[in-house]
């Protein structure tokens, strides 16, 4: 299975499919997350932060870039590279760390740090349907695959 479409029709059903996605996890995950201004890319990041076990406030890091939470023997990352106007600007993040075994990192607008971020393994596509979203999980490795075929199977 290379592909996942599902309808969201509010926020509950968005994080609700995040919540699908943190349980699907298995050894860490590179998640994109694409869309326009607005479509639901941070309340996803949210969302799956707090069910992979990210309790209080998570912040959102348009300004700061990036925000790192820990994951008992793990570290979730999660990008927001909006701001961003060449990939080199992100050469002092320290983008080693997001390489390590486990880790879960989630990048809002990945196209703006194109070679300078680690590859996906799911790539997140949303966008406005009517009232609602739609969002679209795409596989792009092994990995990703797998946790399309779990999270299919719930």
């Amino acid at each position: 299975m290379r592909e996942l479409s599902v309808d969201l029709p509010d926020e509950a059903a968005t994080a609700a499919l995040a919540g699908r996605v943190g349980a699907a996890i298995d050894g860490g995950l590179v998640c994109y997350l694409h869309g326009p201004l607005g479509a639901g890319k941070s309340s996803f990041a949210r969302a799956l932060l707090h069910a992979l076990g990210v309790s209080g406030r998570i912040k959102s890091p348009t300004y700061s870039l990036v925000e790192s939470y820990p994951l008992g023997d793990a570290q979730a990352w999660h990008l927001d590279l909006y701001r961003i106007a060449d990939p080199d600007e992100l050469e002092w993040l320290g983008m080693d760390a997001l390489g390590e075994p486990g880790a879960v990192v989630l990048i809002e607008w990945p196209q703006r740090g194109a070679g300078a971020i680690p590859a996906a393994d799911v790539e997140v596509f949303l966008d406005y349907a009517g009232a609602g979203r739609r969002v679209v999980l795409r596989a792009d490795n092994d990995r990703g695959e797998r946790l399309l075929r779990r999270l299919q199977a719930t």
